[in-house]
């Protein structure tokens, strides 16, 4: 996945930034969030010229973008009405969220994305409706679309979120080079258990690498036919877990974009997270800190 076009950047994400309201027994505050946060701040101390973000925001959002760019992120602000705004209510175990819609934002289209350039797009779902079939169909003639699934399996209705299967699973699959789900989000969409019957099928489907995080067992990447276990890697205290797989995705793209094997970008991947959960808020690492903890056969 070597780029030869330094004019052209190896990784877009595209994906809103959410506002966020989180409640708790203890405190209220407000915080920006979302695939397109979480992953363009994970790459903040990593080479710029490699990534770019599309997002849109409401005017809510505006010093964000401002914060990203100080960072010195390439970002594309498209025009959106609403800012997503999430409402994260949770009770003594913390286990237990209620969470509201209380606006969204507008999708991303064809259209608004026609001078979009990337050797891979990452696209952020966080609603259904975010990207439409017609959207992924037509970044995939441009460069390598890669997807986390999550939004496409939550539904808004009123202001609550329902958790859904995504209806053009199927055929958007040939179109989506790269598939991120969770353990739940598989079992939504393939009624399997086992990550491994999942990713076979997933694959069957059309998708060419398919990645399944397990959470403290690690996570399973299918591509060429072949399966690579990438295992966790203790982490001393857990802070933080927000964003862990927005992270995930932040180091393993960026690690295949310069030629690393499924394996070694997996393995770094695990690590970024690792270093994510021990604090609180985004990545903030470099790539020293993560080769730091690296397991010795990687």
């Amino acid at each position: 996945m070597n780029n030869n076009s330094a004019s052209i950047p190896d990784i877009c994400c595209i994906g809103h930034i959410t506002h966020d309201k989180v409640i708790t027994p203890k405190f209220e505050a407000h915080m920006p969030g979302g695939t397109a946060y979480y992953f363009a701040k994970a790459l903040v101390n990593f080479d710029h010229s490699a990534f770019s973000l599309i997002t849109a925001v409401g005017e809510d959002n505006k010093e964000v973008i401002d914060e990203l760019r100080a960072d010195g992120i390439d970002v594309t602000v498209l025009p959106s009405r609403h800012s997503v705004f999430f409402e994260n209510k949770y009770a003594e175990n913390m286990a237990d969220r209620t969470q509201r819609v209380l606006a969204k934002a507008d999708p991303f289209t064809t259209e608004n994305l026609a001078g979009a350039k990337a050797r891979i797009f990452h696209l952020g779902t966080l609603l259904a409706d975010d990207f439409s079939f017609e959207v992924i169909k037509y970044l995939s003639g441009i460069g390598i679309v890669s997807v986390d699934i999550q939004g496409y399996l939550r539904h808004v209705i009123g202001e609550k979120v329902y958790p859904v299967d995504y209806d053009m699973k199927r055929e958007a699959m040939p179109y989506i080079h790269i598939l991120k789900a969770n353990e739940m989000e598989m079992k939504v969409l393939t009624g399997l258990s086992d990550p491994y019957e999942a990713a076979r099928e997933l694959a069957d489907w059309g998708c060419r690498e398919v990645l399944l995080t397990l959470g403290e067992n690690g996570s399973l990447i299918y591509a060429d036919g072949c399966f690579h276990e990438i295992p966790a890697i203790p982490a001393s205290e857990v802070v933080d877990t927000t964003g862990c797989g927005d992270t995930y995705m932040a180091g393993y793209l960026y690690m295949r974009a310069r030629g690393a094997s499924y394996q070694e970008a997996g393995t770094f991947a695990a690590a970024m997270c690792t270093l994510k959960i021990g604090r609180k808020g985004p990545f903030d690492g470099t790539p020293a800190d993560v080769a730091a903890i690296l397991p010795a056969c990687c």
